[in-house]
């Protein structure tokens, strides 16, 4: 049943004091100093309306894109409440397991919501065939949350149809080195790409993302916007995460969170009971083993919260998400956890 699942839980509710955080996905150490001095900067400003226009040009020019292509969001998940009020779509199609918010945003609009869903024994690898071909709307994260694969770009581009809105969930591709399958800068009718800051940069609590799409959709899509949806402080961060220096950072960001995601899947490997499925590509990863509902709460006593993943559609009661950390907190993580497990 569609209402099965929990929609609206999110990572965040996982944390509490004095508990590791290992259930939300933004990169530990965020943000970092240059950052917040340009935020700071920006907060002299603030009894003027917020002026988009520089933000806009700057995330353009990261992406190589017209400014016309672009509109900014109070985080992605702004663009899922956008995307499901603009669109009429007959037949809606999520891709599952993945980031709950696009569904809830659509049923929330009113839309009934198909689900495609993915199986652990394929690695949670996309076949497009499986996407029926008279859904006119479909979402996929790339990489995709909670289960870290990362779909081929041509896959994706097997979507596309002259009627169809294509909408890839790309809330995570900044931490993939080189973003090889991003399709941010391509011109393919009906993509909506949906993009954010918050977690390679640490500003889950400014709420700032964009979209990047086709003219006529970024109209339609900004016509349903209220005035003024993101303040001048997250804009001032748009900018500062658009120039070069930023994006080298983020690129550097990306390789590290690659080596410690192979640490954290060499030493969950040592863990008795304990099984991931598919190739690992974004900055957490998805275990299953038996009883992790029960095994989440020892965890909390000792210290660690993990990400439930009975909330995602197409997982049960018995997935953790877990995020990537440096290797000292994931060796501390996985001594405890193994040894729960025994």
């Amino acid at each position: 049943m569609v209402d099965a699942f929990d929609l609206e839980h999110h990572g965040d509710l996982e944390v509490g004091e004095g508990l590791v955080d290992l259930a939300v996905n933004v990169r530990a150490g965020t943000p970092p100093p240059w950052l917040v001095d340009a935020i700071t900067a920006s907060l002299t400003e603030l009894a003027a309306y917020p002026r988009p226009g520089a933000a806009v040009d700057a995330v353009a020019r990261r992406h190589g894109v017209s400014p016309d292509r672009v509109l900014l969001t109070a985080g992605a998940a702004e663009a899922f409440v956008l995307i499901a009020r603009a669109f009429r779509p007959r037949h809606p199609v999520v891709v599952h397991p993945q980031f709950t918010e696009p569904e809830a945003a659509l049923r929330s609009a009113g839309h009934l919501v198909d689900r495609v869903i993915l199986r652990p024994e394929d690695g949670f690898v996309l076949d497009p065939s499986a996407v029926p071909r008279d859904a006119d709307l479909v979402v996929i994260g790339n990489p995709t949350n909670p289960t870290s694969v990362l779909h081929p770009a041509d896959s994706l581009r097997e979507l596309a149809r002259p009627d169809r809105i294509l909408v890839v969930d790309e809330a995570f591709m900044d931490a993939v080195p080189g973003e090889p399958e991003s399709l941010a800068c391509a011109s393919i009718p009906g993509l909506v790409v949906v993009r954010s800051l918050t977690k390679t940069w640490g500003l889950a609590g400014l709420r700032v993302g964009y979209v990047l799409a086709a003219p006529s959709l970024i109209e339609q899509l900004s016509a349903v916007q209220p005035q003024w949806p993101v303040s001048t402080p997250a804009l001032a961060a748009a900018i500062a995460c658009s120039n070069e220096r930023a994006v080298a950072e983020a690129a550097q960001a990306a390789l590290d969170i690659s080596r410690q995601r192979v640490h954290l899947l060499d030493k969950l490997a040592t863990a008795p009971g304990l099984s991931t499925y598919g190739a690992a590509s974004a900055p957490f990863v998805l275990v299953h083993v038996r009883g992790a509902a029960e095994l989440r709460e020892s965890l909390r006593a000792q210290g660690f919260a993990v990400r439930r993943g009975d909330t995602f559609p197409g997982l049960g009661p018995d997935w953790l998400r877990v995020a990537v950390r440096p290797e000292d907190v994931t060796d501390g993580f996985v001594k405890v956890l193994a040894d729960l497990l025994r």
